[in-house]
């Protein structure tokens, strides 16, 4: 499949784009960014340099991914998401100058396989998000996320359980259990493990 790149796109001759990718009007995607096959960047949304994405990554309207980050196959970032990359900002220094490039080192948000990021989520930089955990649409995260948790709130805190289908997980017989697959999980360790189906 062909990579589709409208022509308001800024897309840096650089960047790495999959195969069967699509990047949407006025994106941009910066010099060094490896995007996987089957991405979609949507409108106004910013992938900043070096970023790494896996495969059928989605990345919504007007989001922010600003470097380093690392996402992991099938990862959704919703609309007005940003993943920070400084943890004490700064314009000046301490002299009054203005900071450049070289006054800073950027720190990145992790996201693994799966996992989705509702709209207008704040991830605070450094955090790494569990494979298909879930944070809710407005969260700020300024802690790690463990692997199939459902996170909300400011700041964000455990509420849950997320199977692979992305729903709720239910209790049942001191298990975990997915409503829509019928999945069977247990808790281990800080997270949950896939037990069976039915």
């Amino acid at each position: 499949m062909a990579v589709r790149i409208v022509p308001s796109a800024d897309v840096s001759d650089d960047a790495v784009i999959g195969d069967g990718t699509s990047v949407w009007h006025l994106a941009q995607v910066r010099e060094q960014v490896v995007m996987g096959r089957g991405c979609v960047v949507g409108r106004g949304a910013y992938i900043g340099t070096g970023v790494r994405m896996g495969d059928h990554c989605k990345v919504q309207n007007y989001a922010l991914v600003y470097e380093p980050a690392v996402l992991g196959d099938g990862v959704f970032i919703g609309p007005a998401v940003v993943l920070t990359n400084d943890t004490y900002p700064r314009a000046i220094n301490p002299d009054g100058s203005l900071k450049s490039a070289d006054d800073w080192h950027a720190v990145g948000v992790t996201i693994g396989k799966g996992a989705s990021v509702g709209a207008r989520a704040v991830c605070v930089a450094p955090v790494t998000i569990g494979a298909w955990a879930t944070v809710a649409a407005g969260a700020v995260v300024t802690r790690d996320v463990p692997a199939h948790a459902i996170v909300m709130g400011v700041p964000a805190r455990q509420v849950g359980w997320v199977g692979r289908a992305g729903v709720p997980l239910e209790q049942a017989d001191g298990a975990w259990v997915c409503p829509q697959t019928g999945t069977v999980y247990e808790e281990f360790e800080d997270t949950i493990r896939e037990v069976a189906s039915k």
